[in-house]
């Protein structure tokens, strides 16, 4: 399934490559500037944008390779969809296991950013089961820079230990420092004054920070799908085919405004349909636009790009329907959805073909698997109605022993 592969379905096949990891501290950096002590991998190089984006302004400079790229995408045969929906995938949570999803892309241009700036600190800000703000933690340590996390959560749990479950736990275990504000709190003095607020006293200890905005979206972050969208180029003339659509899920808007704008100026050119699990599409639209406007592109963002509402409950809050979707998928296809953000989009984008099939008829789909699969855990007791498929093996007495290999007694 594939390509490269010998399956006449199969197409795409991640690149040959040889990754060396230091675990470190103190060599990292060095090993990153240097570039091939790692084998490519923590290197910082040049970036060369797509020759169709470089009247886009400013142009990153450098790039660091966190990314496992380019990442595969194959058939995605969901159950009960339309016979002819041609649905594919293509797995951005296979960029990496501790940098896996969506974010590490992102990453590559704003740490580079932060290096050139001489930062030997990050300061970034998101929920309590933040993706994004695990992937940072671990991307600053492998490149010896601390991490200072602002986590969002309950008014409730404010006062307790934040725990190790999930994305915190690879947070805690990496040494990123998180400081917990109440949701309340957010809403009342927002993103960019709480990260201000941690960075004017990270300056006044004597520290030079970098602060990444949530979710990585900023007009630097969004370089990220542009270039993602240069990649699937790629992959699709190895394949010799083309997608009608993309689909994706939409958390803080980067990814959405680099593949609205890289399939809009490149030759991709599919329509790009981008489902909110948080906010609403009014919100989105102006925040696309931002970034959209941050290059100077030129472009409107409801042109460019159809944004619609997947958020349910509210952010991070499942139902029972998009729970017993995820595990359905999981278990015909093998491929496990997180329940925040591309769970959520799939959820939508099932409903939207069931109930307007004439508006995918025949079409070519591709869907973004945006990653966080740690976001689960925080859902397990949830999701145990779903299950189910377990017992206690039955073993008579009369069984006689056999000896062989792997006693453990």
């Amino acid at each position: 399934m594939l390509l490269g592969a010998s399956s006449s379905s199969a197409i795409f096949c991640p690149k040959n490559s040889i990754t060396l990891q230091t675990s470190h501290k103190t060599t990292s950096v060095r090993h990153s500037m240097e570039g091939d002590q790692n084998f490519g991998f923590l290197s910082k190089k040049p970036y060369d944008p797509p020759s169709w984006a470089l009247h886009l302004n400013p142009l990153p400079s450098h790039v660091f390779s966190l990314a496992h790229t380019p990442t595969p995408i194959h058939r995605w045969n969901l159950p009960n969809l339309p016979k002819d929906v041609e649905l594919w995938i293509k797995r951005d949570d296979l960029t990496g296991m501790q940098l896996s999803g969506n974010k590490v892309r992102k990453l590559e241009f704003l740490l580079a950013e932060a290096v050139a700036q001489g930062a030997d600190c990050i300061i970034t800000i998101g929920g309590i089961q933040s993706n994004h703000c695990r992937a940072t933690a671990v991307a600053a340590r492998y490149l010896n820079l601390d991490c200072h996390l602002i986590l969002r959560t309950s008014q409730a749990l404010m006062e307790k230990d934040p725990g190790l479950v999930g994305n915190l736990l690879v947070e805690r275990l990496v040494g990123a420092n998180v400081e917990l504000v109440s949701k309340e709190e957010y809403s009342r003095i927002g993103s960019v004054a709480l990260t201000e607020l941690l960075k004017e006293r990270l300056i006044k200890e004597g520290r030079r920070p970098y602060v990444i905005p949530v979710g990585g979206s900023n007009s630097l972050g969004t370089w990220a799908y542009i270039e993602a969208v240069r990649e699937i180029e790629e992959q699709l003339e190895q394949g010799k085919m083309k997608f009608d659509d993309i689909v994706v899920a939409c958390g803080s808007g980067g990814t959405t405004a680099g593949l609205s704008l890289g399939s809009t100026l490149s030759n991709l050119k599919a329509k790009i349909h981008s489902y909110a699990v948080c906010d609403n599409p009014s919100y989105f639209y102006d925040n696309v636009q931002d970034h959209l406007d941050g290059l100077h592109a030129g472009v409107n963002s409801r042109d460019i790009v159809n944004i619609q509402d997947a958020k349910g409950l509210g952010y991070a809050m499942s139902t029972p329907e998009e729970l017993t979707l995820l595990k359905e998928i999981a278990a015909a296809t093998g491929v496990v959805l997180d329940p925040v953000y591309s769970g959520k989009a799939v959820f939508q984008m099932v409903k939207d073909i069931t109930e307007n099939p004439g508006k995918w008829e025949k079409r070519k789909i591709l869907f973004i698997h945006t990653g966080g699969l740690l976001g689960l855990y925080d859902k397990a007791e949830q999701m145990v109605q779903t299950m189910g498929n377990w017992r206690q093996m039955d073993i008579g007495e009369s069984v006689p022993r056999t000896e062989g290999i792997g006693k453990m007694f």
